[in-house]
């Protein structure tokens, strides 16, 4: 077999393969065989018609193309081969010339990594703010707990106040039109933790049980509906129940309720302890960001168009899929945001999602980091606990599919790469 390789524009290159005569007559026959014995053909068994026989009912091309579809996977990759090609994708066949009893020559198509171009990732220093406590972290966390842990008592003497939950009925309309979706009925509103419209819980304060009124809001102008982006809106209110929340007393019965604590003290310790690991958690990301950004900003790669589109629509699928699990169309989004929106975002996304990937690449061919089996098994580790699956179950179900198992392979490389980055950098947290 003899190859050329020939680049084209960016970084593709084109293979010109010839095989031998011989060789190209042996697949053709062995084509036709295999042909045989799954074509009908009058007169004849399975898998005993003639050649010509064979050739005259299905087509000398159909032959031809099953011969090189049992040809070409070995000899591309006897040419990648040889010839240290750096692929990204599998090569596919643009041309070919087949006459029975000559060379068949094939032009494959293949693009290949770009060439990166590192700047310094070692020996570099950086001073990263530490993500401090606040003084009233502790007590956010206990009266989170407390309100965790309230219960409702129903009000009729008096008006409602912010900190109550008022159950209502309501109906929206913007611009004399109903809003879609904008209208429940026995909606219960935590007036203090409200996420609706900003003013809106703002003006069921000091109502009366069964009062009706109106309200008035305005839509903020990042609202996801296009229609109603900055929209002034109006609401009809009927207050149905007013719930007032009972927190219960902070001490030791509380503590022994809510944990294997004794006392409100051992409580506050365990509350403290978290506070601190959530604490040298973020530092120790936004230290691995700091350092990782830094490195990924260094590097030159000219990453061509091709490499982003295919990424870009990986990236869609999987943000498509996303969306459909929490009942979101698609479609909609589109209408609501802008094509050009998202789609400026989904490449920004694979622009900065390829250039990662190929850097740690290249640290970790340049510092010669490889995965191990304890890596990966490390990895499907992690990933089982955050699904609530065993390592070997998580396996059995990914095992069939060898894009997810890439996938992994390349988080495992890249936790390696970080680890390797943060041992031979300096940080300071200040």
């Amino acid at each position: 077999m003899k190859v050329t390789i020939e680049k084209e524009k960016e970084n593709v290159v084109s293979l010109n393969i010839t095989i031998p005569a011989k060789d190209a007559v042996d697949a053709y026959n062995g084509a036709v065989r295999a042909i045989a014995q799954h074509v009908r053909i009058d007169g004849f068994r399975p898998g005993k018609a003639p050649r010509a026989v064979v050739e005259r009912n299905v087509g000398v091309e159909r032959i031809k193309q099953e011969a090189i579809e049992n040809l070409m996977p070995r000899a591309i990759n006897q040419a990648v081969s040889e010839n240290n090609l750096d692929i990204i994708t599998q090569p596919y066949i643009t041309n070919y010339t087949f006459n029975v009893g000559e060379d068949l020559t094939v032009v494959a198509k293949a693009e290949l990594r770009p060439e990166v171009t590192l700047g310094q990732y070692k020996g570099l220093k950086f001073d990263v703010k530490d993500a401090a406590i606040e003084e009233d972290a502790l007590q956010k966390q206990l009266d989170r707990l407390l309100e965790q842990n309230s219960t409702q008592e129903t009000v009729i003497d008096r008006p409602t106040k912010d900190t109550d939950i008022a159950v209502i009925d309501f109906e929206g309309t913007c611009n004399g039109e109903k809003i879609k979706g904008g209208d429940a009925k026995n909606y219960p509103l935590d007036l203090a933790h409200s996420n609706f419209i900003p003013g809106f819980a703002e003006q069921l304060v000091g109502k009366n049980l069964n009062d009706e009124f109106d309200i008035k809001v305005t839509f903020p102008e990042e609202y996801h509906d296009e229609k109603l982006k900055g929209q002034p809106a109006t609401f009809k209110i009927k207050i149905n129940e007013i719930k007032e929340k009972k927190l219960p007393e902070l001490n030791d019965e509380f503590a022994q309720k809510v944990g294997p604590f004794k006392t409100v003290d051992e409580l506050k310790a365990d509350i403290q302890k978290y506070l601190e690991t959530q604490r040298e958690r973020t530092n120790k990301q936004n230290s691995e960001n700091e350092v990782f950004k830094a490195v990924i900003d260094s590097a030159k790669v000219d990453i061509p168009q091709s490499m982003i589109d295919r990424e870009a629509h990986s990236l869609r699928e999987e943000y498509k899929q996303r969306l459909a699990a929490q009942g979101i169309d698609w479609e909609a989004l589109v209408k609501a945001q802008g094509e050009d929106h998202l789609l400026t975002g989904l490449n920004e996304d694979a622009l900065t999602r390829i250039k990662n990937s190929l850097v740690i690449d290249k640290i970790a061919k340049e510092e010669q980091i490889k995965l191990e089996q304890k890596d990966l098994e490390s990895k499907f580790a992690e990933i089982g606990m955050a699904y609530g699956l065993k390592p070997q179950d998580l396996v059995k179900q990914l095992g069939q599919n060898p894009e997810i198992i890439a996938s992994i392979s390349q988080q495992a490389m890249n936790d390696k790469v970080r680890d390797f980055l943060m041992q031979n950098n300096t940080v300071e947290i200040k």
